[in-house]
Order: structure tokens, then sequence, then C-alpha cells
């Protein structure tokens, strides 16, 4: 599968709900979900057909991957070695999921997106442990520390994303301090943290059929 460049919120459209993967502007009027909660395509604003167990399963892996911005290859990998693990495997998946470095910039607070998020390691504004870390897939340990590493141009910019995301929750595995855009891992991540509904059975019963 090739990179998405399409319209992000055909995605939310798909999948019937909001993946919210546009940032804050999902939560106003000038979200497209809002307008046309139906799926896309021609024929997209008919009756939806009841979906076989195949059908949900797969539904369900791919509002994962959507929502945590992967491929299938990636997503799969994660699913090994989840499953791999004596634990239960679909908690492990999320914990992996979860501590990814652009999902917690994204849970910090220093981004209104998962993509933004990407964005900003990728352009070498992130600190693990005072080191630069450019891979948005980085899983952090417990213990980690996150810092943003800015000129005085981006200062501002940050000071308005912070502004923007500071009614979001941040999760209890994650100790944040926004004035100084640092944070640490204070355990890892687990099952409840998740702050989306999904029924991760469904995609441990999808990758082991």
């Amino acid at each position: 599968m090739g990179k998405y460049i399409g319209p992000k919120c055909r995605l939310c459209r798909r999948e019937g709900e909001k993946l919210l993967l546009k940032g804050l502007r999902c939560s106003t009027y000038r979200c497209s979900f809002e307008k046309k909660s139906y799926a896309p395509g021609e024929h997209g604003n008919a009756r939806r057909m009841k979906l076989s167990n195949y059908g949900l399963q797969l539904r369900e892996k791919q509002k994962v991957k959507r929502i945590y911005g992967l491929y299938e290859k990636q997503f799969r990998g994660y699913f090994k070695k989840a499953a791999s693990k004596k634990d239960v495997t679909g908690a492990i998946l999320f914990q992996y999921l979860e501590r990814r470095l652009d999902n917690a910039l994204f849970k910090c607070g220093f981004a209104t997106s998962r993509s933004q998020a990407r964005q900003l390691v990728g352009h070498g504004f992130v600190k693990v442990n005072d080191r630069a870390v450019n891979i948005s897939s980085y899983l952090l340990k417990q213990g980690d520390e996150i810092s943003i590493r800015i000129n005085k141009k981006g200062q501002k910019t940050f000071k308005d994303i912070t502004e923007k995301t500071q009614e979001s929750n941040i999760p209890g595995w994650l100790e944040v301090d926004k004035e100084k855009l640092k944070a640490k891992v204070m355990r890892l991540p687990e099952r409840g943290d998740v702050d989306f509904p999904v029924n991760e059975q469904l995609i441990v019963e999808l990758y082991s059929r």
C-alpha cells in the first residue's frame, strides 16, 4: 500500500466515525464529517450493508491503522511482536502503538495531530534523553525524557500549539511541562490509556485467521 495523499476526512467517512486525523479542526463546524457522515463514493449515501465477521474485523483494523497513521507492513510488525509476548496480545499491541514518539508528542499536547507530530520529529525538533531523534516510530521506555528544541522564531509557533491543546487530556503515563516543552514517561501505557473506542479482539481474530 502506497502513501495516502487524498482528503483525510474521506477516511473518517469510510470508517463511519471521527478519527481526529486533522487535529482540532475535527472538533469544529468545518469538519467535513459533520456535513457528510456517510461513506464516500457514488453509493456512499445508500443504506449501509450489514458487514460479515471478516468485514467487521477488517474495518476495526483499518480504523486503528488510520488513527496512528501506519502502513500495513508496520502495523502487522507490531502485531507479530505483540503476539510473541506472553501477555494479552491486544493490550500489548496498543502498548506498542501508544509508545511511538509521534503519538506521545500528540498526547503531550506538543502537536495538534499525529501527522503534525511526525513532521516535528522528521524536521529535527525533538530530543529524547537529550539526544536528537528523527524517527517518529521510536518506541519510548519508562523514564525517557522528551524535549522540544526550538529557536526564537519557533517559540511563538509552539506557544500557539500548546494554547490550542490546553484542554486536551494528558494520559497518566506521561508527565508534561508545557512551559518548558518537556515530558517524561512515568510508566508504560496501559490498555485503559487508549482514548478512542476499539475492539482489539477483532484485530487479533483477523490476523489469526
